[in-house]
């Protein structure tokens, strides 16, 4: 009974209820389910999903949803936990049977919840996920829409490269993404003639940014990159104030991408880097981009980061699937969408064999008065980057 009510309670605070059968009122919603973290270390990225899901509901809805039927999330809180997250999405395919899924938010969660929708041979369209791992293991109903983790840094290096800095230290998180992310930077560092003089993973929870940031010191690097979550971002940067130590150049994985990083950690943000999937910014050419910013403002009353747009992107990439099908049949839209290339509100999209994005490449970002310019690639420049 308890347990009844938990989820419930979950459900309700989401705004959202699982849909009542009633032939008077037309054929049953389609039922599209996933997990956000509405708690935990992954809570305010992920709230960005959870937003972004809500707004393409509504949308499709007053397109007259999919099949000529009403669409409707089920969504449950997995606490930021991929243990949690897995069980879950076994409860939605077992229990609830919802018809379609979208995969949670970030790597480790995502690597265990598709464990569950590849045995079932259920898509899994994984807006919000980058990391290597979960296109390696030969699974075929996985599609990314990120660019993969370890391509996340390729912009910064190369910036930093043709400014004439030499050495980079990496400082990562023990985790799927972040190893990846941290392992692709080392090996885009040596493409680009730079040095790596720092390597160094941490755990959560044992991590000690003061000691480690002593330690990269004495290597006189002069760029800092730290592959992380955002808490970790936030935490990093009091590390840096406390110790009074800024390299010529720093980059932190998705924290800067998020539109409250100036608010949460103050001047401090002024000049640091970011990898970015998408941005805010009404001159970002892909179609839809310039509605789907001023419509999730009206919606939801907040900026949109790249993860909320990956998330609609991957709703987009599920819809289209099944209107071309014209079916909810998970082989025919798993063969479509291997096959198709198209751009979404968030840019291109092509994957390969494996359901690796191919066709998208990342942005880098930098805050500067206040703001995120886009400082890389060229084409898309709101503003140089400072040093």
């Amino acid at each position: 009974m308890l347990r009844v009510l938990a989820v419930g309670v979950i459900l309700l605070a989401l705004g959202l209820f699982l849909p009542q059968s009633s032939g008077a009122e037309g054929p049953p919603a389609i039922r599209i389910g996933a997990t956000v973290s509405l708690s935990g270390r992954l809570m305010e990225p992920s709230e960005m999903v959870r937003n972004a899901m809500r707004l393409w509901e509504k949308q499709a809805n007053a397109r007259g949803g999919l099949l000529g039927r009403k669409v409707k999330l089920v969504l449950y809180d997995d606490k930021s936990r991929a243990d949690l997250a897995r069980s879950l999405y076994r409860k939605l395919l077992d229990q609830d049977k919802v018809d379609l899924v979208l995969s949670p938010y970030g790597t480790s969660l995502t690597l265990a919840a598709s464990e569950v929708t590849e045995s079932r041979k259920v898509v899994m369209v994984a807006g919000p996920a980058a990391g290597d791992p979960i296109w390696q293991r030969g699974y075929k109903y996985i599609f990314g829409v990120h660019a993969p983790a370890e391509r996340y840094l390729i912009g910064f290096l190369d910036v930093i490269a043709r400014q004439g800095l030499e050495k980079v230290a990496v400082i990562y998180e023990e985790t799927p993404f972040n190893k990846a992310t941290a392992a692709g930077a080392k090996e885009w560092a040596g493409r680009l003639g730079l040095k790596v003089v720092f390597f160094q993973a941490y755990r959560r929870g044992k991590q000690n940014f003061p000691r480690l940031l002593g330690e990269c010191r004495a290597t006189r690097p002069d760029a800092l990159i730290l592959c992380s979550y955002p808490q970790d971002s936030h935490a990093l940067m009091a590390a840096l104030a406390q110790i009074k130590y800024r390299p010529k150049a720093l980059c932190e994985t998705i924290g800067p991408a998020m539109p409250s990083f100036y608010e949460l950690v103050g001047e401090t943000a002024t000049g640091v880097f970011g990898p970015s999937q998408w941005e805010p910014d009404t001159r970002i050419p892909f179609p839809g981009s310039k509605e789907f910013i001023k419509n999730f403002k009206e919606l939801i009353h907040k900026t949109p980061s790249y993860h909320a747009a990956s998330a609609f992107a991957a709703c987009q990439i599920l819809e289209r699937a099944v209107t071309h099908n014209q079916s909810l049949d998970q082989d025919k839209l798993r063969d479509y969408i291997l096959s198709l290339e198209t751009v979404t509100i968030s840019g291109r999209f092509r994957v390969d064999g494996t359901g690796m994005q191919m066709g998208h490449d990342t942005l880098l970002i930098q805050w500067q008065n206040g703001k995120k310019e886009i400082v890389y690639p060229t084409v898309m420049q709101t503003a140089a980057p400072r040093f």
